[in-house]
């Protein structure tokens, strides 16, 4: 297939993972290793693993950077850039359509008896990506335990970065002490410390919306939740925003698809309007273009390295239990009743008995059975 052909390829992936990827960065690399690993083969497991395992140790969204690596993977510097397009653009659609009705209307439509279903849906998703990728990730007791360990402590609440990078430097130093390696003087892992810097309360304007949210994706590590602590710190506080309307803005990243950090486009039409929502979504996403277009050709030479091999390898299986933990608190919140335990139940036994089902179709079946459910 010619470059031109491949690139379509990897637009028409990424819109259509971006139109269904609901459930947050988990349920979306799920989604990725079952479309990208499984049914077209782009890469092989591990390398998926080594990708997966060091975009979680830089800043942005991480199941965003993940579309890049995979466009990168198929179609070079050009599919890393449309990959990321894609993937984001419906999410930026929808979202800033919303916007524009909140900012007629005041309030959001109802579509919770919709999305109700999706996240019992999509634990089967991320149940089946934990499975297939710790079988990849687990090669020995060692990495089994350093694996239950990342897990407790993300059950627990540990910072998962902090999580995963202790698990990577523990994991070449044991690894390295095992195979006498210490005396090899390149093996340094430098960790840089970024400080955000705070917004100017001056008047607002789109460029200085736009340099607001490039410095929070320049730094922003984590959850949705993380990404309103740096919001309510740069806009709230400033006067920018009600702390109401950014309640509402992060409502609207965690029911629409793809990408929570779509928040954005719909703080930024709130600021300055249409251009505003251009700049707030330029600003937060940038960063990771040029994060993952500088790390991408760096993976493969670490994966040759012996000891960064090992921090590799180390990191891998502590992001299968970052993912592992993340399961355990979804379920936590969507098995709270017979209906999200018929839906899961449906969608484990469609992913683990059929496993030629497409998880588009599981998002769609357990929103179509979460609303038919909400009419009982």
């Amino acid at each position: 297939m010619s470059k031109k052909g491949n690139i379509k390829e990897v637009a028409q992936v990424f819109f259509k993972l971006g139109v269904i990827a609901f459930g947050g960065p988990a349920a979306h690399v799920a989604m990725m290793e079952e479309e990208i690993v499984n049914k077209r083969k782009w890469m092989d497991r591990q390398h998926f693993l080594d990708l997966m395992g060091i975009t979680n140790l830089i800043p942005g969204p991480n199941s965003t950077e993940m579309t890049m690596h995979c466009g990168h993977e198929r179609a070079g510097i050009p599919g890393l850039f449309v990959a990321g397009f894609a993937f984001i653009f419906p999410a930026v659609v929808i979202t800033g359509t919303l916007a524009w009705l909140y900012s007629l209307y005041g309030t959001l439509p109802n579509v919770e008896p919709w999305i109700i279903g999706i996240k019992p849906a999509v634990l089967a998703i991320i149940a089946g990506a934990v499975f297939k990728l710790g079988k990849k990730a687990l090669k020995g007791w060692e990495l089994g335990t350093l694996g239950l360990f990342v897990l407790a402590a993300s059950i627990l609440g540990v910072n998962e970065i902090l999580a995963l990078l202790t698990a990577g430097v523990v994991g070449a130093f044991y690894f390295s002490a095992k195979n006498k390696m210490f005396d090899n003087p390149k093996s340094i892992l430098p960790l840089f410390l970024l400080q955000l810097p705070t917004a100017s309360v001056a008047g607002i304007t789109s460029l200085k919306v736009f340099w607001t949210f490039l410095k929070v994706g320049s730094v922003l590590y984590g959850s949705g939740y993380v990404l309103f602590a740096y919001l309510d710190a740069e806009l709230v506080t400033t006067g920018w925003l009600t702390r109401q309307q950014l309640m509402d803005a992060v409502a609207v990243g965690q029911f629409t698809p793809g990408p929570v950090l779509s928040t954005a486009t719909f703080v930024g039409y709130q600021l300055t309007g249409f251009w505003g929502a251009v700049g707030a979504t330029l600003g937060i996403f940038l960063p990771s273009f040029l994060f993952v277009l500088i790390l991408n050709p760096l993976v493969p030479r670490m994966r040759k390295s012996k000891v960064l091999g090992f921090f590799l390898d180390s990191v891998n299986i502590a992001a299968v239990a970052v993912m592992a933990g993340v399961l355990f608190e979804m379920a936590k919140i969507s098995l709270v009743n017979w209906q999200g335990i018929v839906i899961a139940v449906i969608s484990f036994a469609l992913i683990f008995g059929f496993k030629k089902v497409s998880s588009m179709w599981i998002v769609l079946g357990g929103s179509l059975l979460g609303f038919l459910f909400s009419l009982m």
